[in-house]
Order: structure tokens, then sequence, then C-alpha cells
């Protein structure tokens, strides 16, 4: 074993310079090229120890800035529509619902991301760049093809989704206009799941930042500037994803130039990773068909409750968990890059540290949030209420409740790192079958409890289906055993 973190199976056989270690990983070389090494470190597992906590920090700081960027976008949308216009209540709600429809086709995509992140980050370990560039070329390929087919299915699409959740002129009027920007954001997904496939993080991050400064000020100006309101928030999201698709692609051009033209055709529609492609892809779109089932009936449970304040306390606190969530996610993405790494390289070593280590990262950050609900929980949900006449209400309301979401990052840091270890080995298999039994027990904890403790099943509904997620995706891998075996 070597000091460094690019050792034996590691190390390029070129001194790297500061930029390169800050931006690439380096892909393993054969056994051969071993005497390139370096010589060892006096304090062996120390240094490797430090350099597989610096893997991890390299990839989860900027996957966690990235995630950040986008409840800031919602955020500045919301009191754009505030603004603007002057029944209030009727923009927001307008915007609210256009938001929500195009979460639901990008939640139903995203699967592209986690297909190719997987399966790209594998062939990376194997140091094969040729089938990286083509996982490239092949998930760009039927990125575009989804995109296409959106914007020629838009108007029963449209239409369909406006009947369902009650829409009226104005959300009609910004979902028409927004539309355009599909193709980019699912072609985003492709990009995104491919560099972090490539152990990148920094690219996605400097294009999530970039899109949403974009967003933001041109939202400002259409809406206030051209008086447009939410439709020229809708332009604004065309403009902002389409100059992420852009710089994407002019990074992808001045960093990877030489990978592109490794393109082998025949291989890109070869049927028999098409297959595995499609078939891990398939397995995603269950999984988030189920995420999506239980989002929506925690609202519409919430909404259906007799003590109207319920729906907003519940709402209120979800957005607890959702900053929670994205924060962890950085971990999660982290995991999904090395374990894809390690498997590919066939290095067993490693992949368990960085398992370990991922866990042990989590589990710090769901230590700190923990402390951070206890203590803030009061003055946090005062900044989304304000000086409204019924804030105290919620508020005291919310103080019944605010346990589950302290529990929350218990029950939750491991399984969500959990869900970036399966990515990363494409073991969608077990994602599906544990987010199907865990959707199953969600319904039936709530269905058994509602009577007995009311919204306190709803929550208790919530929080075990993200531990027992976790649970049973530890028993279908055999203690991580099916992992391991993929690394041998």
């Amino acid at each position: 074993m070597y000091g460094n973190f690019s050792d034996l199976k590691h190390t390029l056989p070129y001194k790297s310079t500061f930029f390169d270690t800050l931006f690439f990983a380096r892909p393993p070389l054969r056994r051969k090229k071993a005497r390139h090494a370096l010589r060892p470190a006096k304090n062996v597992y120390l240094c490797a120890a430090m350099s597989m906590n610096r893997e991890i920090i390299r990839l989860a700081i900027p996957n966690t800035v990235s995630n950040i960027t986008v409840p800031l976008m919602g955020i500045v949308s919301t009191a754009i529509a505030g603004h603007w216009g002057i029944d209030t209540a009727a923009t927001i709600g307008a915007l609210a619902i256009g938001v929500q429809i195009f979460n639901f086709i990008y939640w139903n995509t995203s699967f592209i991301r986690m297909g190719t992140s997987g399966l790209t980050a594998q062939a990376f370990g194997r140091g094969d760049m040729g089938e990286c560039t083509n996982m490239l070329v092949r998930a760009v390929c039927v990125a575009l093809c989804m995109g296409v087919i959106m914007l020629l299915m838009q108007y029963p699409v449209g239409e369909l989704a406006l009947w369902a959740m009650n829409g009226g002129e104005m959300t009609r009027d910004y979902f028409y206009a927004r539309v355009w920007a599909i193709p980019a954001g699912i072609l985003l997904f492709a990009f995104n799941g491919w560099y972090t496939g490539m152990q990148n993080a920094y690219i996605p991050m400097c294009t999530a930042i970039t899109v949403n400064l974009i967003h933001m000020c041109c939202s400002l100006w259409f809406a206030f500037g051209l008086d447009l309101g939410i439709v020229g928030i809708a332009y604004a999201s065309i403009i902002a994803q389409w100059t992420g698709v852009t710089l994407s692609i002019i990074l992808l051009f001045s960093f990877y130039r030489q990978m592109l033209t490794k393109v082998d055709w025949k291989k890109v529609l070869d049927l028999t990773p098409l297959k595995e492609y499609f078939k891990i892809n398939g397995d995603i779109i269950v999984r988030t068909f189920c995420i999506v089932m239980v989002y929506t009936f925690f609202t519409g449970v919430s909404a259906n409750m007799e003590d109207k304040t319920i729906l907003a306390v519940n709402t209120l606190l979800l957005q607890l968990f959702t900053l929670f969530s994205y924060m962890s996610d950085g971990f999660a993405y982290a995991a999904e890059a090395l374990t894809g790494r390690f498997i590919g390289a066939k290095d067993l070593p490693r992949l368990k540290d960085s398992m370990k280590k991922c866990c042990l990262w989590g589990i710090a950050l769901a230590v700190c949030f923990v402390g951070v609900y206890i203590v803030f929980w009061h003055d946090i949900l005062e900044l989304f209420v304000g000086d409204q006449a019924d804030a105290g209400v919620v508020i005291e309301t919310a103080g019944h409740y605010v346990g589950w979401v302290i529990l929350i990052p218990i029950a939750g840091v491991v399984p969500f790192v959990m869900d970036g270890m399966m990515v990363g080995a494409t073991e969608t298999r077990v994602m599906r079958r544990s987010m199907m039994w865990s959707t199953g027990w969600y319904f039936a904890s709530y269905f058994v409890l509602h009577f007995f403790i009311g919204n306190d099943a709803l929550w208790f509904a919530f929080v075990s289906f993200m531990s027992v997620r976790g649970i049973i995706q530890f028993i279908l891998t055999k203690h991580f055993r099916t992992l391991y075996k993929r690394a041998e």
C-alpha cells in the first residue's frame, strides 16, 4: 500500500498538478505499470485513511453545494410570484402547481442520471475510457429522445396534468412556456450522471451555480422589468437550463476532448450494454414512482386532516427534512461514485473502506443536524412563517410533531448513503425491491395507526419508511456481501 490515494493500482506515470488533483480522479492502470508508483509512506494506514476521507470530501462538498442551489431557486421564484400582481395567493398557487407538474416530469426522468453514473463509474474503475465515452453517448442519445418525445406529447401531457392538478389559465401559460426547457433538463441529468461517474463533482457544481444564478437574474428581469409574471419565470428556466447544457458541453470539450475521439458507434448501439442500461433504468423508474406515491400521499393526507393547520405544519416540517436530504445527498453521491469506481477496479479493500467512511461521514452530518434541530427548530420555522397572524398557532402545533423531524436524520442518513452505494454498484434490483417493500410498510403502518394517533401515524410511517428501506437493502445484499463479491 502506498502513501498517496492513487497508489499501486491507481497511479498515473506522470506528476499531476494541483488542478488535476482538484478536478479529476485518476483511473487505474494495469499492474505491469506498478513500477511508476510512489514510494511507500511511513504511516501506511494513517495515509490511506486520510486519502480516502479526502477523496470523499472532494466529491461530497461540490455535490452538496449543487444541491443547495435547488431550494434557493424555488425560494426566489416563490418570492417573485408573491410580489407580482394584485392577487398574491393566486399567483403563488399557480406557480406552485406548475412547478409540481415539472417536478413530477423531472423526477420520473432522473433515472438517466443514476443509471449513467453507476455504469460510468465502473468503467472508470476498470480504466476503460472507451466505454466511458460510449456511456456518455448512450446517455445523451436517450436524453435527447426523451426530450423530443416530451415536446411532441406536450399537449396531451399538459392538459392531463392541468386537469389532475386543477390548474387554471395562469398555470397553463406557465406550463406551455416552460415545456421547452424539458429537453435541456433531461440532458443535464445525462451530463451530470456521467461527470459523477467520472469522479468529477466540480463541473456539475459549476453548472448548477450558473443555471441558478441565470434563472434568478432572468426571472427578476422578465417578471418585473418586462411585466411577464410567472410566464417570465418560465422563460428564465428555458434560458438557464439551455445555458447549463451549453456550459456542460463546453467543459466537456475543454477537459475531455481526447476521449471524445474514442466513440465506437458499433459498441454504443450494441444491444447488450443497451439492454443493461434500460434494465437498470427500469428498476430506478419503479423506485422513483414509489417515492412520488409516498410524497403525494403525505401531502394529500395532510390536506384532508380535520385541523387545517396540520397541512401548513406538515409542509413546514417537511422543509426541514428536505434541507437535511439535500445536505446528506452529497455523501450519497460520493458513495455512488466511489462504489462504482472500486467495483470496476476490483479493489475490495478500498471498496469496504469507502463504504464505511461514507457512512461515518453521513452519521456525523446527521448528528450535527439533530443538534441544530433540537436547539433551533423554533427559530428556523419562524423564518418560514414570519409575522403572519396565525404564525404562533402554526409553530405551537409544530412543536407537537417536531420530534419526528429530529428523528429523521438518525433514521434516514444510512439509507440515503446506501442508496448511493446501490447506484454505484448498479444493484438497482435491490433498490427497486427495497423501495416496494418499504412503501408497502409505509401505507400499512399509516392505515393501522391513524385511527389511534392521527397525524403522528403519518410521521411514524414516513420516518420508518426511510429506515425500513435501509434495513431491507442490508438484508437483500446479504450484509453487503453481494457488493463485495463484485469487487473480488
